[in-house]
């Protein structure tokens, strides 16, 4: 199991970096009070140089967090429990302490939203909505396999990722991926076989990357390749950027509002989640730190009862695999073993976690790379479990 206390890790850099710096950014956002701004600077303190606080005695989620291991946790480094539980802590965390379930003037407020609303707004978005008038017309295979990879590398529109890798987003990504199994994802999605189904889309990121995973969802109903769509959204702002139902709606807006083929695509889509075909999800267990092989049984059920799941994203991918340190030969196949019916992988890789690579191609990355391609946000992959 992968954690974050070995200095120069990549894990040890989120902890000790992009923490404190997502903590600045959201100091700075807002003109939060001498308490709130308080509260920041020691949180931010803790984070580097402390202990983990447990949640007040009234949080309505103790018991949930209590379940996921609060209590042995509590008052050990950071970096001494497993990554992924102190990541996801550290968001519910901030959002204690800005006020975010409490109530006052800051209750509700997303205190990543203005950096969200910015990337959506960005000029590079209306560039990637101008693409699409360039799609139609053409066949219906080629429109889906580029709104597929539309859905992949949006997942490099990741805002914590940029805060702590401020060259990311100049590097260029690596059209080759480091796995696709492209084909099995279509023939679970073939019409008419699917036409009646159910996808569940375990969405990731807000902004640039749920927008292309919208236009997927959209692009599949609309030409019977499934019949229904679930989208699950984190229950509350999480890891920077992670989409939360709130980014939905904010997506559909700026689709409706844009020019040419994206206002249809925007009208579409907001008609389906009108009539039931497109719907949203946010269960608790989205913003828990545990893997999905842990997952309670309403979810289970809903995830089997699907035609297909598709996870997006490094965060989901962690938790999909297990956030361990396996060599990336084992089989993607085995450590999903579990999953109670078939699910594709979409993701960038931004973490070390990699599992189902050849050992040819994993040799040819190291040799390029070193030990570089598993964090950097250039490579990609499509990995399948039928």
């Amino acid at each position: 199991m992968i954690h974050g206390d070995e200095p120069g890790s990549f894990p040890h850099g989120v902890l000790a970096e992009r923490h404190p710096a997502i903590i600045r950014r959201v100091r700075d956002a807002f003109p939060y009070g001498p308490d709130v701004r308080g509260a920041l600077d020691a949180l931010l303190t803790s984070c580097v140089e402390g202990v983990i606080e447990p949640l007040p005695a009234d949080a309505h989620d103790l018991d949930h967090w209590r379940a996921w291991g609060l209590d042995g946790y509590a008052g050990r480094s950071w970096y001494e429990v497993p990554w992924l539980w102190s990541e996801s802590y550290f968001y519910r965390l901030l959002l204690e302490t800005v006020g975010h379930f409490r109530p006052g003037p800051w209750q509700g407020l997303d205190p990543f939203r203005p950096f969200k609303l910015a990337e959506l707004d960005a000029p590079g978005t209306d560039e990637e909505l101008a693409a699409l008038d360039g799609l139609e017309g053409r066949p219906e295979r080629e429109r889906a396999q580029a709104l597929l990879h539309g859905s992949l590398w949006g997942n490099r529109a990741d805002l914590g990722f940029r805060l702590s890798d401020t060259g990311a987003r100049d590097r260029a990504a690596v059209p080759a991926l480091v796995a696709d199994d492209g084909e099995s994802l279509w023939t679970l999605l073939a019409p008419p076989e699917a036409a009646h189904g159910t996808l569940c889309l375990v969405a990731d990121n807000a902004g640039r990357e749920l927008i292309p995973d919208l236009l997927l969802a959209a692009h599949l109903l609309a030409h019977g390749r499934i019949g229904r769509v679930v989208l699950h959204v984190k229950p509350y702002p999480y890891y920077v950027s992670d989409a939360t139902t709130a980014d939905v709606v904010d997506a559909l807006r700026r689709l409706t509002a844009a020019p040419g083929a994206a206002a249809g695509y925007g009208r579409r889509l907001w008609a389906a989640m009108t009539d039931g075909t497109l719907t949203v999800r946010a269960h608790p267990f989205a913003a828990a730190p545990l893997p999905y092989e842990r997952m309670p049984d309403d979810l289970r059920a809903e995830f089997a009862a699907a035609t297909l799941t598709v996870v997006k994203g490094d965060l989901n991918y962690r938790r999909l695999v297990g956030d361990r340190r396996w060599p990336p030969t084992t089989p993607f196949e085995d450590v999903t073993a579990y999953f109670p019916g078939p699910v594709v992988a979409l993701r960038t890789l931004k973490s070390d976690v990699i599992t189902g690579l050849s050992a040819g191609t994993e040799a040819a990355l190291t040799a390029a790379e070193g030990q570089g391609w598993r964090t950097g946000g250039t490579h990609a992959l499509i990995q399948t479990r039928k």
